[in-house]
């Protein structure tokens, strides 16, 4: 089987079990943000992997996030209502209460919050600072889909999660590796 099907040549793309939209229709933006978000968390894995100090535990809660962002594409990228529902993983509320639960172990082991703080730090950290903000605007972007048609709410609320998870996964980075945060001084007092 060849990878290239010249299907999309026209400008379009076929969701999973339904008709083909255009390459920038609404859903097809919110997933492809998704691909994207799993990229920037395997940049941050693979600079995890090749610290000098690698962290198991935190490549394996990334590997797990990137197989949860294959499912929340493939809800994405399936309409609901269609035979193909059935063949996917729905992402739903057990799905962000787990990433709250990771949240919660992730806070025990960065600094206190204390306010807005200078991304950056360790490569990992700095990569999981950047799929952050892919994060917030994968949650955009399911909001501009779900303004014009139906789909899972629970992707959004859920990349909201993902969010803040990966921030609190990067401070605990730098924690880690003994990193200091740098805090936001506003005009005035930098």
């Amino acid at each position: 089987m060849k990878l290239y099907t010249k299907t999309g040549d026209g400008g379009t793309t076929g969701l999973y079990g339904a008709d083909r939209v255009s390459k920038t229709h609404p859903r097809v933006e919110a997933y492809g943000t998704v691909d994207e978000l799993n990229s920037a968390v395997g940049l941050a894995r693979a600079h995890n992997t090749r610290s000098h100090k690698p962290d198991a535990a935190l490549d394996a809660d990334l590997e797990y996030l990137q197989n949860a962002l294959f499912d929340l594409g493939a809800d994405l990228a399936t309409r609901p209502g269609t035979t193909y529902e059935k063949k996917i993983s729905r992402i739903d509320a057990e799905d962000s209460a787990f990433l709250e639960a990771m949240i919660d172990r992730y806070q025990e082991a960065a600094p206190p919050f204390t306010g807005f703080v200078h991304p950056g730090g360790t490569p990992a950290a700095a990569s999981l600072h950047v799929a952050r903000t892919v994060a917030r605007r994968a949650e955009r972007e399911v909001i501009r889909l779900l303004e014009v048609e139906e789909a899972n709410r629970e992707v959004q609320i859920y990349l909201n999660r993902l969010s803040d998870l990966l921030f609190v996964m990067a401070r605990a980075a730098n924690q880690a590796a003994g990193i200091e945060e740098h805090a936001w001084l506003v005009k005035g007092r930098r």
